[in-house]
């Protein structure tokens, strides 16, 4: 373990283990929001209902000493609507910016796919550029700035599907699957005793680490380590979904500059300088799943886009130096 890493690790640790004091199991979505997190990167979460989103988010925000918010998408939402837009001062006479909310550090879009493509645009510009513009004048997001958005894999009606090309934008696609039956029981225990939410978030969750921290780690991450011959491993996973009989589209480059990422941020929580081979298997489906897309033939035989990366990626030699 490196002495220079080893705090980060710690502080991993710590972040766990106080999202755990409320939020009960899940353990790709809190790997993966907090690589994202570490990493600069956004998340889209594919879960049904009631499983606890944004209990998550609020008790993650609580944990790190962030701002929360959340935006729930509609069929008539306005791109201003999350943005924020100049409204006339009176008093002054003069129009000023009123901060739409977008503007928190973390931010839970909620069923992202039932608003129309405009909307979703204005976001995904935004988690792209940190940054809103607004009759030529830009205003800054505060960082670190995190999207979470999600969508109901069961319904489609009064949907927008998103285009692949702002899927390309999410660093990873987390899929939140039904509890455990003792993870469900001990959810049961925990939150049926109508205690005020917020109250707990207050008394039982610590405070550990606060914004400035949190930019500091990201730019720690990015010292990470990295051998040619992993950049290589890296490259042939990409460029093969590209040729892989099952997908139609392949990853884009952007699929590759995501596992270097996070490949860096999960050897950091390991306490480690250095990125291996393990790091990039276990944050490589979550980061591919939604840049690929299977052929109407694989979609008939009932393969899923999962099974195929596994295959891919057993496929590929790993690096052993």
């Amino acid at each position: 373990m490196s002495p220079k890493f080893q705090p980060v690790r710690e502080l991993y640790d710590q972040i766990a283990a106080q999202i755990g004091k409320l939020y009960v199991g899940q353990d790709e979505l809190v790997l993966g929001t907090l690589t994202a997190l570490f990493s600069g990167g956004h998340v889209l979460i594919e879960s049904v209902p009631g499983l606890g989103k944004t209990l998550f988010v609020r008790a993650l925000g609580q944990t790190l000493g962030c701002d929360f918010g959340r935006i729930q998408f509609t069929a008539d939402l306005m791109p201003s609507d999350i943005t924020g837009a100049p409204v006339y001062d009176m008093q002054k006479s003069e129009f000023r910016f009123r901060p739409g909310p977008v503007f928190t550090q973390f931010l839970l879009a909620d069923e992202i796919n039932r608003s129309p493509a405009k909307t979703h645009a204005a976001l995904l510009e935004i988690m792209q550029e940190y940054r809103v513009t607004v009759d030529g004048t830009s205003h800054q997001v505060p960082r670190p700035f995190l999207v979470m958005a999600t969508q109901n894999p069961l319904e489609s009606e009064g949907t927008y599907n998103l285009p692949e090309a702002q899927l390309d934008r999410f660093m990873f696609k987390l899929r939140v699957d039904y509890p455990t039956a003792d993870q469900e029981a001990e959810i049961l225990k925990l939150h049926s005793q109508q205690i005020d939410l917020n109250q707990r978030l207050r008394n039982e969750i610590q405070t550990v680490t606060s914004p400035e921290q949190i930019l500091e780690v990201m730019q720690l991450c990015g010292t990470v380590r990295v051998e040619d011959s992993l950049v290589d491993y890296i490259n042939k996973i990409v460029r093969a979904t590209r040729s892989w009989p099952a997908f139609h589209i392949g990853a884009s480059p952007r699929a590759g500059l995501a596992l270097m990422q996070a490949a860096r941020t999960l050897a950091a929580f390991g306490g480690r300088d250095y990125a291996v081979p393990d790091d990039v298997v276990e944050i490589a489906t979550p980061a591919l799943r939604h840049r690929v897309e299977l052929t109407a033939e694989s979609e008939i035989e009932g393969r899923t886009a999962d099974e195929e990366l596994g295959s891919l990626i057993r496929g590929i030699e790993v690096p052993r130096d």
